[in-house]
């Protein structure tokens, strides 16, 4: 068996892995999903709840327990042997402030870093039961079957989503007007599960800005895995190191459509 086999049956094992414990902690965020909930801000003004916390919590446990070497880059707790081969990235609601408002569209994030590039991503979707998974190497997934992006290649014909326009702030505000104006559609609220339709075909370009690592490391395996594209709005690939501006295309004629615009 050589190098390449031990290396995707080793990510098929820790894939599994993730979308067990994916499954597992739906039951805590559903448990809290349309209850009543303390809502804490963050140095960051962004909210944050109890489910976010335990789920996070949860998750990391699980983690340390099956791969103690492995590090852990999570929301909610930081950082933890983030030098080491293997690192996991948790966002443990994705759309928080969709969560404490009763919108079903947040989701779980979990990525899976080999020497700082992620190999495996996950988007789980606890209220609609829904989850996309790439593995290096393969094709994106969703409910066990390849997904693809659609094939438009005019934004005249592009469907465009962003969780919501409050996030673009200074020069980011016309940027994305000039982007958004262009499209035949644009829609807000999605927040993960953007990237889910942008990777089963449904819209084509998903455009945000303020994004933390734990936001798209997770996507962007699934987005490239389904033929798509995702970069920052340079066009530079994302990493660890990335800015929070992030464009995801269906394909790449449409990016370079998109990018341009956006320089404009």
């Amino acid at each position: 068996m050589n190098n390449f086999q031990i290396e995707q049956a080793s990510l098929i094992e820790m894939a599994d892995f993730a979308q067990e414990i994916a499954t597992e902690v739906r039951k805590i965020s559903l448990k809290w999903f349309r209850h009543p909930l303390t809502i804490d801000t963050k140095a960051d003004e962004s909210p944050v709840t109890i489910a976010d916390r335990q789920v996070e919590q949860a998750l990391r446990t699980a983690i340390n327990r099956r791969y103690p070497q492995h590090g852990i880059l999570g929301e909610e707790f930081g950082l933890n042997n983030v030098d080491a081969e293997f690192v996991w990235s948790i966002d443990p609601i994705d759309g928080t402030r969709s969560f404490i408002s009763g919108h079903p569209l947040w989701g779980c994030l979990l990525a899976l870093l080999h020497r700082g590039q992620p190999v495996m991503g996950l988007i789980d979707i606890p209220a609609t039961s829904e989850r996309w998974l790439r593995i290096d190497q393969q094709p994106a997934i969703f409910a066990g079957q390849p997904c693809r992006t659609r094939r438009t290649t005019s934004l005249d014909s592009a469907i465009l989503y962003s969780t919501t326009p409050d996030i673009f702030t200074g020069p980011e505000v016309q940027a994305f007007e000039s982007l958004s104006q262009s499209v035949y559609l644009r829609r807000f609220g999605g927040d993960c599960y953007s990237y889910g339709m942008l990777a089963s075909g449904h819209i084509d370009l998903v455009m945000e800005a303020g994004l933390q690592p734990y936001d798209y490391l997770a996507v962007a395996p699934i987005i490239e895995g389904a033929g798509g594209i995702i970069t920052n709005w340079q066009g530079e690939p994302l990493g660890l190191q990335s800015g929070g501006q992030v464009l995801a295309s269906a394909n790449a004629v449409l990016h370079r459509q998109a990018l341009a615009r956006i320089a404009a």
